[in-house]
């Protein structure tokens, strides 16, 4: 299952796509859409859908993630990132791509095992977990999306049985060994 990964913003959008395959979870691609900053608004959310369109397109994944609103620091910021994440579950639905939503802790705890972990604590885990280096932390958080998604079974269609998250917790596991093991890169 290939599952892509959003994490909205009017100034950065970041994406990650991984597939999660018979408990193995592998990076396919991530990166960052970052709108012109004097653009008007509109012009910006226009980026953004013409951006995810063309990762869409490219990487044909099975369904997406998203993380659900929570409080932002003011009105303004609140809208500006309702708007955003607005254009994202469209251009998913234009695509006919299952969307999951997923509140922030529950994609913190997922990755990292505390719903209260900082942004470096996430990309430091996405980093063990798909052993690459993302673009920057919108383009991690994206990709902690997509691997929180898949623990809990992808797209929203399908079941989410109590065996559900195994596959996602047998590949951390294994990334952890191969750390614990020196990381040098032998086989699994």
């Amino acid at each position: 299952m290939q599952i892509l990964g959003i994490d909205p913003g009017i100034r950065n959008t970041g994406w990650g796509v991984i597939t999660l395959l018979d408990g193995r979870l592998t990076h396919v691609a991530n990166g960052v859409i970052k709108p012109d900053s004097k653009s008007p608004d509109a012009v910006r959310l226009q980026t953004i859908a013409a951006g995810l369109a063309a990762v869409i397109d490219s990487h044909h994944p099975d369904c997406a993630a998203i993380e659900e609103i929570f409080v932002a620091r003011s009105a303004a910021s609140a809208l500006k990132l309702g708007m955003a994440r607005g254009v994202a579950m469209m251009q998913c639905a234009a695509a006919g791509l299952p969307l999951r939503e997923l509140a922030a802790r529950r994609v913190k705890k997922s990755v990292v095992g505390t719903g209260t972990a900082d942004k470096a604590q996430v990309a430091a885990m996405v980093t063990r977990l798909l052993a690459v280096q993302a673009v920057n932390a919108d383009a991690a958080d994206a990709l902690a999306i997509a691997i929180a998604a898949g623990h809990d079974g992808g797209a929203p269609a399908q079941s989410t049985s109590g065996d559900a998250g195994s596959g996602l917790e047998r590949a951390v596991a294994a990334a952890l060994a191969r750390e614990a093991g020196g990381g040098t890169g032998g086989s699994s």
